[in-house]
């Protein structure tokens, strides 16, 4: 369901395993970042008129309630099927991607799935010296 050489996917991974202690691991077919729980996918579907459209090249990220709606206004993010209910979303990376807001949404997933002691060693990691 994925290509592993795919500039995408390598672009996301370096990123999400970044983090502490994040790896990788296949998950329903997809590439899933996660430390005790998963904080991010690669690639997913949506649901349209009953049928599931693949997004293949899209990240799944799990967001605060509070963003969710502003992203899911922009054009490029969709509620993917079965997660979307959980308050995950999907951005699609073949539309001009930023990739420091891709890492700010992996940032954001990372902190609500980690736990305190991860949270604190990125903090740690990522404050001026």
């Amino acid at each position: 369901m994925f290509d592993d050489a795919d500039p995408l996917l390598s672009r996301l991974r370096a990123l999400a395993l970044s983090f502490p202690d994040a790896a990788e691991k296949i998950s329903h077919g997809h590439p899933a970042f996660f430390t005790t729980k998963v904080f991010a996918y690669y690639g997913g579907s949506v649901k349209v008129d009953g049928v599931y459209r693949q997004h293949e090249h899209s990240v799944l990220v799990l967001v605060d309630p509070g963003e969710r709606a502003a992203l899911v206004a922009d054009d490029r993010c969709y509620v993917p099927a079965y997660l979307g209910p959980y308050g995950w979303i999907g951005l699609d990376l073949t539309a001009d991607t930023d990739w420091d807001e891709v890492e700010e949404l992996l940032d954001a997933s990372y902190r609500r799935t980690a736990g305190p002691r991860r949270v604190a060693r990125l903090d740690s990691r990522r404050s001026p010296a």
